[in-house]
């Protein structure tokens, strides 16, 4: 593999970052309002929302990606293949970060609701004190799996032209019928991009776990 080539491939890496990262991020904020939601006590309110959750998530991404980008995008709004990416990506992470999110809801023991209740908490100190710092911590290491998951399916994105690893590589393993030293390289920057989100999960886990221990 040539100096051009392995730089062509690497102009890819910016491009894979951001897209995994503002689809994590949007999934991130819009996650947290939809697991509330969906933990309701207005029955329709909840209903709809694990409703629609069960949509987005029993749909494959590649078909959400077509939706917006062949659909939205070919007559209702302007989309770049990028933003439709991130758009399609984006929704996905919310519905899975509200699961995760809840998941980590759950495993706080009850008894400290009622703590809280008998303590007279209002419920913004009853989130911000107890519940969200322990969802939090519970829910990084699923977070971080979801997180490296996302940045794999990312190189879907190749498929409507987003110019990210996976599509350069495929590129180049056209151009010189080199395919498995490619697409090697190729796996291997998406495992170096994986480590320091994986080290990072678990330095964020262990922080937490001896703050909310003190």
């Amino acid at each position: 593999m040539t100096v051009d080539t392995a730089l062509y491939i690497l102009a890819g890496l910016p491009v894979t970052i951001a897209l995994t990262g503002l689809a994590l991020l949007f999934g991130a904020v819009v996650g947290f309002p939809l697991m509330l939601a969906a933990q309701s006590a207005f029955t329709p309110l909840r209903l709809l929302t694990v409703g629609v959750i069960s949509f987005v998530r029993s749909v494959p991404p590649i078909l959400w990606l077509f939706l917006i980008f062949f659909g939205l995008g070919s007559g209702v709004v302007t989309l770049s293949a990028f933003s439709a990416a991130v758009v399609a990506f984006g929704l996905i992470a919310a519905v899975n970060m509200a699961e995760i999110y809840r998941g980590g809801m759950v495993a706080i023991h009850h008894g400290q609701y009622e703590a809280a209740i008998a303590l007279n908490f209002s419920t913004y100190r009853l989130y911000r004190d107890i519940l969200i710092p322990q969802m939090v911590r519970v829910s990084i290491p699923s977070a971080a799996t979801y997180a490296i998951g996302l940045m794999k399916d990312s190189a879907i994105a190749s498929t409507i032209g987003v110019a990210e690893l996976a599509f350069r590589g495929n590129q180049i393993s056209l151009q010189t019928y080199r395919g498995l030293e490619v697409y090697a390289v190729v796996g291997l920057l998406y495992i170096l991009l994986s480590l320091p989100v994986a080290a990072l999960s678990r330095e964020a886990e262990r922080h937490l776990r001896a703050k909310v221990s003190r």
